[in-house]
């Protein structure tokens, strides 16, 4: 990008916080048991394994097959008879269903693909899906289940690990082995490595942008098997504490998926209600390129909640991440610190997301924008 060099602020990619290079805290897990003075199962190598994928996100969804198969052991590029993918939802969305089901049943690595369709299921409810993942797990006997970290399953999968009398290790960005990971604790800005002790299954959440995708092999597909009417019933049987009311999604067009996006360009409370001009960019860059949003601009209603990057809402790391008009929040900072590239644009010269930023426009955002959009069409002219 090309602008004045006197409204160019060009910082390191060093954090003001330099204790997240250096703070490191290492404890244990326990279940109901307590604690295991034996230390890691030397044995827990090709353990059976449940990944719960998301039908709406492929690309998260494959990226946690990627870091299961790491973190248990399953060989890479060979079909091991450990590992099971559940894709579950409403009738409603058999298509899309039956379309991950396809992929996920070519992931390398995968035996069999479990498919789970029912009304109960509908809106992804933390009781229903909790009571499905739950009954899943005993009754095929799996000793360790993961997903991808995000809105999908952080309130079902650690209502899950509760019910099945174990601990939920969420966000993990790196594996040590089956037992041991690696997760971010303070926002982000120190690291701690968490060891799984004591009896039951180990119950996982991977942070997908830490992780590749899997790969896919078209000609030796798993099979894709539907689960027991007893688990759907489990299901069914746990509608009663929780209800859907409503949901708003704001049409974004066919854009990349936020959480795996090459190209994200977020808002803050000072876009106001031109989100459209974000998307009018988005569009410039083509389709690996989405739209986020600050936490302030949710709050504000100028966007949908599944649009929100941070501590609370998704975590990013592309290639290319552009903040117009966010400070840059601590928490705002712990959903994105990890892209390639920043650029941040704001007016106020001493906003603190400068201090992370790779390239720093100091102006008007809207000019920024047009700017942006007019050298990137050039570009691609």
């Amino acid at each position: 990008f090309f602008f004045p060099s006197s409204n160019i602020i060009i910082s390191s990619l060093v954090m003001s916080m330099s204790m997240s290079v250096s703070l490191f805290r290492t404890y244990r897990l326990a279940c109901g048991h307590g604690f295991s003075s034996s230390g890691i199962n030397s044995n827990s190598r090709f353990m059976s394994l449940l990944v719960v994928a998301d039908a709406s996100s492929l690309q998260a969804s494959c990226r946690a097959i990627n870091a299961a198969n790491l973190a248990f052991g399953a060989s890479s590029g060979t079909k091991d008879p450990s590992l099971s993918v559940l894709v579950c939802g409403s009738p409603d969305d058999s298509k899309e269903l039956d379309d991950a089901a396809a992929l996920f049943s070519k992931v390398c690595g995968v035996s069999e693909v479990l498919m789970a369709k029912s009304n109960a299921l509908k809106h992804n409810l933390p009781a229903p899906m909790a009571a499905l993942v739950t009954h899943v797990i005993k009754t095929k006997n799996f000793e360790n289940a993961a997903a991808p970290n995000g809105t999908f399953a952080r309130d079902f999968m650690p209502r899950a690990a509760a019910l099945l009398d174990s601990p939920l290790i969420a966000d993990v960005v790196d594996t040590v082995d089956a037992k041991t990971f690696t997760r971010p604790s303070y926002a982000g800005n120190a690291m701690e490595t968490v060891e799984r002790t004591g009896d039951g299954p180990t119950i996982v959440t991977f942070r997908p942008t830490a992780f590749d995708a899997a790969e896919t092999n078209d000609t030796n597909a798993a099979p894709v098997v539907q689960v027991s009417d007893d688990a759907l019933a489990a299901a069914a049987g746990s509608t009663s504490l929780g209800e859907f009311v409503s949901a708003e999604n704001k049409d974004t067009g066919e854009r990349a998926d936020l959480s795996t996006a090459r190209v994200v360009i977020s808002g803050g409370r000072g876009v106001g209600d031109n989100f459209d001009k974000l998307y009018s960019l988005a569009d410039a860059f083509g389709p690996d390129a989405a739209v986020g949003a600050s936490r302030a601009a949710v709050d504000a209603g100028m966007c949908a909640n599944d649009m929100q990057v941070g501590q609370t809402g998704k975590v990013v790391a592309p290639e290319v991440y552009i903040a117009l008009g966010i400070s840059g929040a601590i928490q705002h900072v712990a959903g994105m610190k990890d892209s390639k590239v920043i650029v941040a644009v704001n007016k106020d010269e001493d906003c603190p997301l400068f201090s992370i930023a790779d390239v720093g426009y100091t102006g008007d955002l809207f000019e920024a924008v047009d700017r942006i959009k007019e050298e990137v069409q050039k570009k691609k002219a």
